[in-house]
């Protein structure tokens, strides 16, 4: 949980005949303490209204109009609350966690409480600090519905270490991902920036204004309709795997933002999230410098899902082997071979 001080209220209005100027330059000029970055997130989260409506933050305003500014107050150090975590590993300066599907990772705007950074405070309550103090210990994320590995720094000195080695690419991230579709090529590479949706700023997209991402792939397994893929982000976007594996044409299983609508599916196998686990985590100690990996299983929602996949593909393949052999095109003695 966070603690945020009462919401601060400003009105502005241009003096007359100043004529027009753009909303986020205005609020800016007017409120310097702010920048103009953050004049334009609070614009977005709605936090600055024209005549007590919403606006883009290139809205041309003038005196006649009324702009209202709220600024709330940055949040205080999170508070430590007990909740159950699978520990893989801990030293004096790191803990490895296995992050499970819907915990958020830290404290934000919809989930003040009961996250990830809540929970590893309990258990270590002098976390290494960071520029965002909802963020302690914090050197990378998940999203909220993917489960899987994760690093946590104890102290400012490994804190660095780690951001270091992500800065550097040193980390060895890979995933577990079932996608839509049958997979062609054996293994593949996506090199494609990825920046916000213009049409959608809670999304990610591909965009030649974007940060660069590179992902590689490999089949593991084909079942029916969908392919079960080995992941290994090269760089760390937001939604990076989720954006690039949908860019061609094979989104996420189970993904509510960049997948499919599901299709009538087997009893079992209909997710009830995107099918990503961080399966495998690889990097140096700070304490010592020397290389550890780390690997977890699929979590039993996940296997479950490919063990009832498995089973229709085998229906599926003895259907067909019914059909030809109905039409004389084979014996059933190659069943048994």
């Amino acid at each position: 949980m966070t603690q945020v001080a009462n919401v601060e209220t400003r009105t502005l209005r241009l003096a007359p005949n100043a004529g027009t100027i753009r909303l986020d330059k205005y609020v800016a000029q007017a409120l310097p303490q702010l920048s103009r970055s953050q004049v334009q997130k609070l614009i977005r989260q709605g936090y600055v209204l024209v005549n007590e409506h919403r606006a883009k933050t290139s809205k041309s305003v003038s005196s006649r109009d009324k702009i209202t500014v709220r600024m709330p107050s940055p949040p205080t150090q999170p508070i430590a609350q007990q909740t159950s975590l699978e520990i893989l590993y801990e030293d004096r300066d790191v803990i490895v966690i296995h992050k499970p599907a819907g915990l958020v990772v830290h404290p934000a705007p919809g989930h003040p409480d009961h996250t990830l950074v809540n929970a590893v405070l309990a258990l270590c309550p002098s976390l290494a600090s960071s520029r965002d103090v909802t963020r302690p210990g914090i050197v990378h994320r998940l999203d909220k519905d993917t489960s899987g590995l994760m690093v946590i720094a104890k102290s400012d000195y490994s804190r660095q270490h780690l951001v270091n080695q992500f800065k550097s690419h040193d980390v060895v991230k890979d995933y577990l991902v079932l996608v839509s579709g049958r997979v062609a090529s054996e293994h593949g590479e996506i090199d494609a920036p990825i920046g916000r949706d213009p049409h959608n700023r809670k999304r990610m997209a591909i965009s030649e204004t974007g940060k660069q991402a590179k992902t590689e792939y490999r089949v593991v397994r084909r079942l029916n309709d969908s392919t079960l893929l080995d992941v290994t982000p090269r760089t760390g976007r937001t939604h990076q795997i989720r954006v690039h594996l949908s860019s061609i044409g094979h989104p996420v299983v189970g993904d509510p933002v960049y997948g499919r609508k599901p299709r009538c599916a087997p009893r079992g196998s209909a997710p009830r999230r995107q099918f990503v686990h961080a399966y495998h985590l690889g990097f140096r100690l700070p304490s010592t410098d020397q290389y550890k990996e780390f690997t977890c299983p699929l979590p039993a929602d996940l296997q479950q899902i490919l063990e009832s996949l498995a089973d229709d593909a085998w229906t599926a393949c003895l259907r067909e082997q019914d059909v030809l052999y109905s039409h004389g095109d084979l014996d059933r003695r190659d069943l048994r071979d």
